[in-house]
């Protein structure tokens, strides 16, 4: 884009201009001049404001076609390619981890959630259940229930977590969940890969826990020697050497 002439060697403009919104002490030597768009461009100064290290002063000025007037568009503190910002905005909803919400708080679904479905829709496409009979006929009242999406989300994170098949104690545990005796079974679709530790003893009690999910207090755990106090065998007496007792 062409840079117009009377507007980049209108320095000492932008420069006035910027002494109006900030202190002359912030502002160093010019940086240089672009083109932003046809009659419009901005000049750019350095900025020296403690705390602001790679950041710069950019001036935008225009005029019109037919004018030498030189007009002042705005003046902005901007970063430079080493500027040190902040990091991108985390929306509070996308900060929020389990264990987060305190009594009180509040936290909808999104509308568009995609782990959410309405109930009379549920079960389209999936040939293992079909929540729209328990809605319908069974009348659990439920607005919306888990839709497809939701369900797998939920068996990937509880795969991979801590009640999953890779944490350090299921990888040292002698049997798995699945043929515990203090497993409790789940219904529904996800049933067939995960269970309820109800193993008062259990690190997971209470939990979703995977079927090869494990941990030693496996229902079928042994200890490998015996747990009873040991006999202990029969006093000997020393009659050769003489007890050293102090102060004698």
């Amino acid at each position: 884009m062409p840079l117009d002439d009377q507007l980049a060697a209108a320095v000492d403009v932008a420069r006035a201009a910027l002494g109006e919104s900030a202190d002359a002490s912030a502002v160093g030597d010019h940086a240089g001049v672009e083109a932003d768009a046809e009659l419009l461009v901005s000049h750019r100064f350095t900025c020296l404001k403690p705390g602001y290290r790679g950041w710069y002063w950019s001036v935008s000025v225009s005029r019109a076609p037919d004018s030498d007037h030189v007009t002042v568009n705005d003046v902005v503190l901007l970063p430079g390619d080493e500027a040190i910002t902040a990091p991108a905005w985390t929306p509070y909803r996308d900060r929020i981890r389990p264990g987060d919400l305190s009594p009180g708080d509040v936290l909808p679904p999104d509308e568009d959630d995609i782990r959410l479905v309405p109930s009379w829709s549920a079960g389209d496409g999936d040939e293992q259940t079909d929540d729209r009979f328990f809605a319908r006929e069974v009348g659990l009242g439920r607005e919306w229930v888990l839709s497809i999406e939701g369900r797998e989300l939920a068996a990937e994170r509880w795969q991979e977590g801590e009640q999953g098949p890779d944490a350090p104690i299921a990888q040292q545990a002698s049997g798995v969940c699945h043929s515990c005796g203090f497993m409790v079974s789940l219904a529904g679709p996800l049933s067939e890969r995960f269970g309820v530790c109800a193993n008062g003893k259990a690190n997971d009690d209470g939990r979703v826990v995977s079927f090869d999910h494990g941990c030693g207090a496996h229902s079928g755990a042994r200890l490998s020697r015996s747990a009873g106090a040991q006999k202990l065998p029969d006093p000997v007496f020393d009659t050769l050497t003489r007890d050293q007792v102090d102060g004698l």
